[in-house]
């Protein structure tokens, strides 16, 4: 039989177009089956507008999903694991995860075709396991959809009786462009200085950074009737812009924090409309970003040591399509001054740039076409793995149970939360000569190609059948059907057969008719196979990894 890839070509035909694929309503029986995939400790997981680490998430806790709103965390599970973890890397960062996890991707077939990046935005995405993955294979990554717009900020925190110099400011501040370019200004170059009887906002910047202390101070003569000290510092290259109200300094560090490791985006803010959100973009890239046109290969950069602040404007830009690549740098000492860990987004690719310039109001003229690596559409942004690797792992590993999505997004790649997980479904009713018979079937798979194959061919190979016929469908008969599997893949027609076996037990148990010895010896063998197919599926992975060191 003619293959594609790793495939069949009747494989890839299942996948394509599965048959019987579905919920199916008021079902008699349901199997369901599946693997258990996790991830090592300190892996990052946007939860809530931020990042935490998998091992410190609990339930009820809400986490980005694939489909680009927060889904509620039911269950985490963790388990000891001593086998090899892949390292996966594009430009958004990177994960570990187990062999088996489901990434979502685009898997390029080969040719010249497929190199071109206007055919690749027409090949279907899927979940694939990780060891399927190449570099060079597409990712699809989120971007937030969750909406909600925010008219004003009501400032409820109260005056001190003590505090005789401050002005009284508004109890209402509309959620303004002014507000907005402020709050961008604040996070880049501002700071709380809390002291009793001297507590007020201050901005440092840079003594060429005239345009940001005359906007500051119109700002806040604008919307809080407030007259900025602005000093100027020559030898220090310095301005320092002072915002004296002690109410409003204690808003600012109850919004975002304080010190520069430690600043943040509340969740209203990350959540208002993408467009009214442009004006903070032009703040914070004004305080610490730069663009630079004149150089072989256009970019603007931005840089910040809160790695909280950095995932966010990352989720900022992509509502925004622009495309950022994000690189961390360690502590370092330079000229015998130390740098903190500093986190560094990039743009590059030439419509991001554009865009970017656009909301800066920086006139950009490409000079040249290049060619686009990633590309955008409504719900995601897709782009390269630019890296694999491999490395043997003991210890604890985690994994989060979603609901609805049952998907969880990391720092740079959206994941399932289950590996291959089949739900099937069967209606049995009485045929002609009495006997009980699968007069329906209808299966929904989360995985990769062979598990949505496996899960088709079964549909098709078990309608009709009498119950007694049914559980004699094994998986030499499955991959029969299929023209083959590679070897990595047999485990995906065990579940397809178990789900099955499962599916019979479930109506039977239900409707507590006897379970036959047969039905016992199949539920045994495919116990027995699950447990060969995982020593051989090891072995395997011990022949590649032998073949990789080589």
């Amino acid at each position: 039989m003619s293959q594609i890839g790793p495939y069949t070509k009747k494989v890839i035909e299942h996948f394509k177009k599965p048959h019987n694929y579905g919920r199916m309503k008021s079902p008699d029986g349901v199997g369901k089956v599946g693997n258990i995939v996790c991830l090592p400790p300190n892996q990052n997981i946007h939860i809530n507008n931020n990042l935490k680490e998998i091992d410190k998430i609990f339930p009820g806790k809400k986490v980005l999903s694939h489909t680009g709103n927060y889904d509620r965390v039911n269950k985490i599970t963790e388990r000891n694991y001593n086998g090899r973890i892949l390292i996966l890397k594009n430009k958004l960062g990177k994960i570990q995860i187990t062999p088996d996890h489901l990434v979502l991707a685009i898997k390029p077939p080969k040719g010249d075709k497929f190199l071109r990046t206007k055919n690749r935005r027409f090949l279907p995405a899927s979940w694939y396991h990780a060891d399927d993955l190449k570099k060079g294979d597409i990712i699809l990554y989120p971007i937030l959809k969750e909406i909600k717009d925010c008219k004003y900020i009501e400032i409820k925190i109260p005056k001190p009786k003590w505090d005789f110099k401050s002005k009284e400011i508004p109890a209402k501040i509309n959620l303004n462009s002014d507000l907005l370019r402020l709050f961008g200004y604040f996070l880049s170059e501002g700071n709380i200085q809390d002291k009793p009887c001297n507590t007020f906002i201050s901005f440092s910047l840079n003594i060429n950074e005239e345009d940001i202390a005359e906007d500051i101070s119109k700002i806040s003569k604008r919307l809080f009737n407030l007259d900025v000290k602005i000093r100027r510092l020559p030898k220090r290259k310095t301005i320092v812009v002072g915002l004296y109200s002690a109410r409003l300094a204690r808003l600012f560090k109850e919004l975002f924090d304080n010190g520069a490791v430690n600043k943040m985006l509340p969740d209203f803010i990350m959540n208002l409309p993408p467009k009214k959100q442009t004006p903070l973009i032009y703040g914070l890239w004004k305080g610490d970003g730069y663009v630079n046109l004149n150089r072989d290969g256009p970019r603007a950069g931005y840089v910040t040591i809160s790695k909280k602040l950095a995932q966010q404007i990352k989720m900022l830009l992509l509502r925004q399509k622009i495309a950022p690549s994000i690189h961390e740098e360690e502590e370092k000492e330079i000229n015998g001054v130390k740098h903190r860990k500093s986190y560094r987004i990039h743009i590059g690719q030439r419509d991001s740039l554009d865009r970017l310039c656009a909301i800066l109001n920086i006139k950009y003229k490409p000079k040249s076409y290049t060619s686009e690596k990633s590309w955008f559409d409504k719900n995601y942004l897709y782009l390269p793995i630019t890296e694999i690797k491999n490395k043997n792992y003991e210890g604890k590993v985690y994994n989060l149970e979603v609901q609805r999505s049952h998907s969880f997004v990391s720092q740079a790649f959206c994941l399932h939360n289950c590996g291959d997980v089949m739900w099937l479904y069967i209606k049995v009713a009485k045929n002609k000569k009495g006997r009980e018979t699968i007069k329906d079937i209808k299966f929904e798979t989360f995985g990769c190609v062979a598990a949505l194959a496996t899960s088709s061919v079964i549909t098709d190979l078990a309608k009709g059948k009498t119950i007694e016929e049914a559980i004699k469908i094994d998986r030499q008969e499955i991959v029969k059907s299929l023209g083959g599997l590679p070897p990595v893949k047999l485990h995906c027609s065990v579940l397809a057969a178990y789900a099955l076996i499962e599916a019979i037990y479930d109506y039977l148990s239900k409707n507590k008719k006897s379970i036959s010895e047969g039905i016992k010896k199949r539920h045994e063998i495919i116990e027995k196979e699950k447990k060969e197919i995982g020593e051989r599926y090891k072995e395997w992975i011990k022949l590649e990894e032998d073949m990789y060191k080589k």
